[in-house]
């Protein structure tokens, strides 16, 4: 077997904090059991990542009772020298535009 081909299913586009994001953006209201869950990754690491993105402006946490409540703040750029003339929010538009599908118009269908 090639090193190319065993490395081939291995990597992805997108990094773990960027899945956190977009489930975040996906609903505020989340857990992050549920976040751990759907993108495959530990409770503990994505403490660890909302924790990154909360200390970077990406997002704030507020305590909602028991549960917290997340807001993004999608004109923070983006980390990377090669795309910090983009904010985050082009990066969330273009996963949650196509989600989103022809039916679904308005505002509460943009990502904060």
């Amino acid at each position: 077997m090639s090193v190319s081909s065993s490395r081939g299913d291995q990597w992805t586009f997108l990094t773990n904090h960027a899945r956190v994001l977009l489930q975040i953006a996906r609903d505020a209201d989340t857990r992050l059991r549920d976040i751990a869950t759907g993108i495959g990754i530990t409770e503990r690491a994505v403490q660890l990542i909302v924790a990154d993105l909360e200390a970077a402006g990406y997002l704030t946490r507020t305590r909602v009772g028991r549960r917290n409540r997340y807001t993004i703040d999608p004109t923070v750029a983006l980390r990377h020298p090669a795309e910090a003339g983009h904010p985050v929010g082009d990066l969330l538009g273009a996963f949650l535009h196509r989600e989103e599908g022809p039916e679904s118009t308005g505002p509460e269908s943009s990502p904060t």
